[in-house]
């Protein structure tokens, strides 16, 4: 009598598995795309604020006038983390102070990026999009990986 069982047939390989279907589904180009994300994101609000200064960071405004007639000054960077398309990134934002017409200063704000924004507009629509899909909440904040906010 023959045992079914203990024969082997080419139908199942005894070497090494080849590649699977998922081995290599980390994408190089996006990994490396969203790893240039930080760095672009602060060179767009550093030329902002070069723009509002009049000069770039260790630049002089050309003038040997008082130090009040420059624009304003920097005065450090606070870290502020940004969700987006690119995922959750930790960006560096430059701080300023600027000079008023009647002699106060005020801290200088970026258009590009709004005051307690954590995620981007495109990633806000995602959300909102997913969840007008179904999707509930708990889901697409694991998705997203967010952290909860504290108030």
């Amino acid at each position: 009598m023959t045992d079914l069982i203990s024969k082997s047939h080419s139908v199942h390989p005894t070497g090494q598995p080849q590649a699977r279907l998922f081995d290599d589904w980390i994408d190089p180009i996006e990994t490396g795309v969203r790893e240039r994300v930080r760095d672009w994101i602060e060179a767009l609000i550093q030329a902002e604020l070069d723009a509002a200064l009049g000069r770039p960071r260790y630049g002089r405004n050309g003038t040997t006038a008082p130090a009040a007639a420059t624009p304003g000054y920097r005065h450090g960077h606070r870290s502020r983390s940004l969700t987006g398309t690119f995922g959750q990134t930790e960006i560096s934002v430059p701080r300023a102070r600027l000079h008023a017409q009647d002699g106060t200063t005020t801290e200088w704000r970026s258009g590009a990026l709004r005051a307690y924004q954590r995620r981007t507009k495109a990633a806000d629509a995602l959300i909102a999009s997913a969840y007008l899909a179904g999707t509930n909440t708990r889901r697409v904040r694991r998705a997203l990986v967010l952290r909860p906010t504290v108030s």
